[in-house]
């Protein structure tokens, strides 16, 4: 409504005001129009490769095959396959316990891994340890892992049969119970479809030969891939410097 140009001075001041009014309402809804259609920015996805740090033993370090064949390397080829752009760090020492993997871990986290596969407690079983201490070395990587700002990923391990029910109830069970605790991916058993397999085990019985390694590798891959997948939606910033 404008008054007329009757009312003098006072409708040039009304009206004045009306116009001011009018002018703040049209900015207003041109404003709105333009955030309805102007799309929310998310920030950058990761840059560069992501980095996986595989934290193990001979598993993973690849005792008795060429540095070619070793686990992170098949494994690193294999997600390339899929046009995964990753990066695998052989960071596994032959004959580890979990105890070793504590004190390593400060020195595999200079290579600024965003992911790291803890793959340990091979040689605890094998020594017949203490599966709470392995636990508890575990628990201390998991969370000085997680403190860093790193995702974890889990990889289980079964007891030898050999040291009886209850010790492997004992052992067995102590990934899972990490993994809910922290809630962390958890793969139950590193050498599903490898294990006592005298056609995929080097003399010793124990460690993969190169064709158990690429089994281990087919067993494990729908795993890292889920997990790739997860990852890649929830991270939405640069890798860290």
């Amino acid at each position: 409504m404008i008054f007329g140009i009757g009312y003098g001075a006072f409708a040039a001041m009304v009206n004045s005001r009306i116009a001011a009014l009018l002018t703040l309402v049209l900015c207003l809804v041109a404003t709105a129009g333009y955030a309805q259609s102007t799309p929310i920015q998310s920030a950058p996805a990761q840059s560069g490769p992501v980095k996986i740090a595989v934290l193990g033993d001979s598993l993973g370090a690849g005792y008795g095959v060429s540095p070619q064949q070793a686990f992170p390397v098949r494994l690193q080829a294999a997600l390339q396959k899929q046009a995964r752009n990753v990066t695998l760090l052989n960071h596994g020492v032959s004959g580890d316990t979990t105890a070793g993997g504590v004190e390593r871990v400060a020195w595999m986290l200079a290579d600024k891994p965003d992911i790291v596969l803890v793959e340990l407690g091979a040689n605890d079983a094998l020594r017949g340890s203490d599966p709470a201490g392995a636990e508890r070395n575990l628990d201390a990587i998991i969370t000085k892992l997680k403190d860093a700002g790193v995702t974890v990923w889990l990889a289980g391990m079964l007891a030898p049969r050999n040291y009886g029910p209850e010790y492997a109830a004992q052992f067995d069970g102590l990934y899972k119970r990490l993994a809910d605790k922290h809630g962390v991916p958890l793969y139950p058993f590193f050498l599903d479809g490898v294990a006592q397999d005298p056609a995929l085990n080097q003399a010793d019985g124990i460690h993969p030969n190169p064709k158990g390694v690429d089994i281990v590798v087919e067993r494990i891959l729908p795993f890292v891939t889920k997990n790739l997948d997860v990852y890649a939606a929830t991270v939405r910033s640069p890798a860290r410097p």
